[in-house]
């Protein structure tokens, strides 16, 4: 009975010693190295599965255009893919350089962004701050937001010519209603003891939104955005196809017209690189303005 009652003592003395053992910093820095191996061996292999999935579809794609099992006349094949990109680049398009084409398009996408995002934001935190006006205003917005937004498209051009305008209208209304629904919904979210608490303090009806409510939502803010410069992409190249004199949309539009699968292709690709450019530096945004946020099963790897 007496070593039976000594067994639990040793084990508790045991554990206690194992948790009382503290990391040299020599054992610290080798841990945190093999951390950082690991992660580089994930990353590396993450790329390398990425290369060779782009690989095997590209392969594949030109295998079959050449062996007939695709026909190339309406889906191309990457050669001819590669060949029209290098047309463009150094002998140009039919609507001129092709840099130009994409700063057209890169500049209207860009002002629709920021205005459609900056409204929605403004709007949204008001709507969603002061209740009255909310209710006196949210049916209009949601009337508004069921209106496909691409059949405004012709209203704008018929109205403001087939310049920039009418683009950046169409553009600013893609981006509007998905930054303010987010925004609407993320101050909505806030946790009401902050708000409570911030009055207590004699905090104003400013200082509480700049310190307690933009602050708490902008996960909401920057979630939205990410989805919103693609739309604003579609909303200014949309607008360029039904009518427009440079751009991207413009070129789609005339490949289209020849028959050109190659040169849709292309213009396709183009705007993907124009998007993943643009992606990686909302992400860039998003980790200096989010920096407070505890890291998530993401960040940490799991």
């Amino acid at each position: 009975m007496n070593a039976l009652n000594e067994l639990p003592l040793k084990q508790t003395d045991d554990t206690s010693k194992l948790h009382s053992v503290e990391l040299t910093p020599a054992l610290a820095q080798a841990a945190q190295e093999a951390v950082k191996a690991a992660a580089l061996r994930r990353r590396v292999i993450i790329n390398v599965l990425r290369v060779a999935f782009i690989l095997i579809i590209l392969i594949g794609w030109e295998v079959f255009a050449r062996q007939g099992v695709i026909d190339s006349f309406f889906w191309g094949q990457p050669t001819g893919i590669w060949e029209q990109l290098q047309t463009w680049v150094f002998e140009g398009t039919a609507q001129g350089p092709l840099w130009e084409q994409i700063a057209v398009t890169l500049e209207e996408t860009l002002l629709g962004f920021l205005i459609g995002a900056s409204l929605g934001i403004v709007i949204g935190i008001m709507l969603a701050r002061i209740r009255f006006l909310g209710d006196v205003f949210g049916p209009f917005i949601n009337v508004a937001n069921a209106i496909p937004r691409v059949v405004l498209g012709p209203l704008f051009i018929v109205s403001m010519g087939l310049g920039l305008q009418s683009k950046v209208m169409l553009a600013v209304v893609m981006v509007f209603f998905a930054v303010f629904y987010n925004v609407f919904q993320g101050v909505r979210e806030v946790d009401r003891n902050l708000v409570a608490n911030a009055r207590i303090l004699g905090a104003s009806s400013w200082q509480i939104s700049r310190h307690v409510i933009f602050p708490s939502a902008m996960t909401w803010i920057i979630a939205s955005l990410h989805i919103s410069f693609g739309l604003a992409l579609v909303g200014a190249v949309v607008s360029e196809f039904l009518g427009s004199l440079k751009g991207l949309g413009l070129m789609i539009a005339t490949a289209q017209g020849t028959f050109n699968p190659n040169g849709l292709f292309a213009a396709i690709l183009i705007l993907a690189v124009v998007t993943l450019i643009v992606e990686g530096l909302i992400t860039r945004l998003e980790k200096v303005l989010l920096k407070w946020r505890p890291s998530t099963i993401r960040d940490v790897g799991l």
